[in-house]
């Protein structure tokens, strides 16, 4: 139980020294041949990876944020589509037709300026046509639907920004506490690695004791039962380690082949919010999933004006410039140009019109309730992670008194111990309590920094400071 909980309260520290891999212990065990005697490096010299290098990695490297850089672009795309109304479209055309149709034998004619005098319109005959030329269109009214469409185009931009603001929160806190998961798996390893130098002492004091016959065999077997434990939860840390590892590797997305060495030498940022009042109303202001909804709301509500934009006419203005001849002959005298005012203006269509107005109205009205719902959740969470802080720091406060206690206990019944008036089941209950308290205090800190870093998330202001850059040394706490 005591390793299982150890893994996971240390998340996030400010602490000193470099992270031991697993392939550091393994090494060591096999070159010291056993168990008994490992001595472990306090620091490793290899490069280590700073939390704000990972947080950089994870972001240009993840693949949901790829994806919504992607859809960012789409939708820059979608604008550009929507601003084209607002240009004229121009066309260049060519065609070669020949036939005896009356209508069109005299149009043609007429454009080619070779319409013969006397010419019997009910029988003209067979001709040839050549044409070529440009065409232009541009609208000049449409009721607002490509004003709208198009402010459309510029919310779905925000929209697709705030979710990825929204992908940056997440991950940004995922990588924290997967750094610092990483951290407390090396950390939970200090403490049973100091656990283990404590029983080995004893253990060889106990049996110098026991061939003297100053001690009975059954404390050197406890002593034995308490260093077996101690090293069964050394091994448990080394697992951790590199299950969290294997965890930090996939969020920045690296092979799980590279050896990767975080750095303790860090601190969370001292401008999160530290109170529910203040938290609650930087992430009504930042959070990033009720920007969006903001966004998709104005956006419903401008589509809304787009749908009853359908019931206003649509006027175009056509403009065409063309030659027409029988032989391909292109001479200046033979061109030709039109221009034209368009006006369509539908006057029954099934109830389409109505049906779109309806589905817009209804679709702004349920983005509305979600913005509510989406509100009332980030409130919760906001209080939930402040409630855990205060939680946490009041239990820290607790257990560094307990800590203290706890080591000058061991200190006097180690004396006493050793002087004979104390048995080693009453030593190995003040070991225990010792490292109990520890870890109690350790827990404390790290839930502590866990339920900050929580309501960082809660209040958006990892998508906030992703941007703005890792200050590193800031810290607003004093750390016991």
């Amino acid at each position: 139980m005591i390793a299982f909980t150890a893994i996971f309260f240390v998340l996030f520290s400010g602490c000193e020294g470099k992270l031991l891999l697993a392939s550091d212990i393994r090494s060591m065990t096999s070159a010291q041949g056993s168990f008994n005697n490992i001595t472990v490096p306090i620091q490793n010299s290899s490069p280590v990876l700073t939390l704000q290098t990972a947080i950089s990695l994870a972001l240009e490297r993840n693949p949901d944020l790829q994806a919504a850089r992607a859809r960012i672009i789409r939708s820059e795309a979608i604008l550009k589509e929507a601003r084209s109304a607002f240009l004229p479209a121009v066309s260049a055309f060519a065609e070669y037709m020949q036939g005896d149709s009356p209508s069109t034998f005299l149009f043609k004619t007429i454009d080619q300026r070779a319409l013969a005098p006397g010419t019997d319109f009910n029988s003209p005959g067979w001709f040839e046509n050549y044409e070529a030329g440009i065409k232009a269109t541009v609208n000049l009214f449409s009721g607002g639907g490509d004003l709208y469409r198009n402010k459309i185009a510029q919310e779905g931009i925000a929209v697709s920004q705030a979710e990825r603001l929204e992908m940056e929160n997440s991950i940004v806190s995922a990588m924290v506490e997967a750094y610092y998961s990483a951290l407390a798996a090396k950390n939970y390893g200090a403490v049973a690695r100091e656990s283990i130098s404590t029983v080995e002492n004893e253990l060889r004091l106990a049996r110098v004791r026991y061939e003297a016959g100053s001690t009975l065999k059954s404390d050197v077997l406890s002593l034995e039962v308490r260093l077996a434990r101690a090293r069964e939860e050394y091994l448990a840390a080394e697992n951790a380690l590199q299950l969290a590892l294997a965890g930090l590797k996939n969020i920045i997305s690296i092979a799980q082949s590279e050896e990767i060495f975080p750095d303790e030498s860090c601190t969370l940022p001292e401008d999160i919010p530290s109170a529910y009042e203040p938290g609650l109303a930087f992430a009504l202001e930042h959070r990033p999933e009720l920007q969006k909804l903001k966004q998709e709301i104005s956006r419903a509500e401008l589509g809304l004006k787009a749908a009853m934009a359908a019931y206003f006419p649509k006027v175009d203005l056509q403009a065409k410039y063309y030659y027409d001849s029988p032989d391909m002959d292109f001479d200046t005298d033979l061109e030709n140009w039109s221009a034209a005012i368009l006006l369509n203006w539908d006057i029954f269509d099934g109830g389409r019109r109505q049906a779109g107005v309806r589905k817009a109205r209804a679709a702004m009205e349920e983005l509305k309730a979600l913005e509510k719902k989406a509100a009332s959740a980030v409130e919760f969470e906001v209080k939930r992670a402040f409630l855990r802080f205060r939680d946490a720091e009041e239990r820290l406060k607790v257990a560094v008194t307990g800590l203290t206690h706890a080591q000058e206990s061991l200190r006097l019944v180690k004396i006493q111990y050793e002087g004979g008036s104390a048995n080693v089941t009453r030593y190995l209950e003040a070991e225990l309590d010792r490292n109990s308290t520890g870890l109690r205090k350790a827990t404390a800190y790290y839930d502590r920094e866990k339920a900050l870093a929580e309501a960082a998330r809660a209040t958006g202001f990892w998508a906030v400071y992703s941007r703005k850059g890792w200050e590193d040394g800031k810290t607003s706490r004093q750390d016991p």
